[in-house]
């Protein structure tokens, strides 16, 4: 509860800011980059997490990495995360703000799972129908999932679509089970 509240009225300020400043492609960008040397570096990844390490120093460091590569708005966000002992939560901020941009776009993202590898044409083919279904433009990230059996599970946000083999047997075999 505390995670999302914090990433939501931290992206909502940050999105709002970059908005009125004509930025937002830009500082989603560079909030990725970060995030991502974040994520990669372990060293940083534990300094910025670690509660016995002054904010001062937090600060120094990452206006030292990020200095001549981000916007002052993004350096000045991250500075404050610091000092309001919010670092730990900028993953869930920068998810937030992603999310905000791609809602102003007129964008969703699914993520879609198949048994087997799509083929480009079948991946063509779902992007048209999702679109259609959702009404918006679809950024589509696929996986393999032998498990599935057959089929696709699709989730957009909060919603699932699940066409697999699999969840068609578990309702086959829950309706036998009910009617033994």
């Amino acid at each position: 509860m505390l995670k999302g509240a914090i990433a939501g009225r931290y992206s909502t300020a940050l999105y709002e800011l970059a908005s009125e400043a004509n930025a937002v492609d830009q500082v989603e960008a560079e909030l990725r980059f970060i995030t991502e040397m974040i994520e990669q570096e372990v060293v940083l990844r534990e300094v910025l997490r670690h509660p016995q390490v002054a904010a001062a120093d937090k600060k120094e460091l990452l206006d030292s990495i990020f200095k001549d590569k981000v916007l002052p708005l993004t350096g000045n966000f991250l500075a404050l995360l610091v000092d309001r002992r919010r670092e730990i939560f900028l993953g869930d901020i920068v998810a937030e703000f992603v999310l905000l941009a791609n809602k102003d776009r007129n964008v969703v993202e699914a993520k879609v799972s198949s048994a087997v590898e799509l083929t480009d044409e079948e991946k063509a083919a779902m992007d048209q129908l999702l679109a259609k279904i959702t009404g918006k433009k679809v950024l589509s990230s696929y996986a393999v999932d032998p498990s599935l059996m057959g089929g696709v599970l699709v989730h957009i946000g909060d919603k699932v679509i699940d066409g697999t083999i699999k969840a068609r047997l578990d309702t086959m075999r829950d309706s036998l089970r009910k009617i033994s």
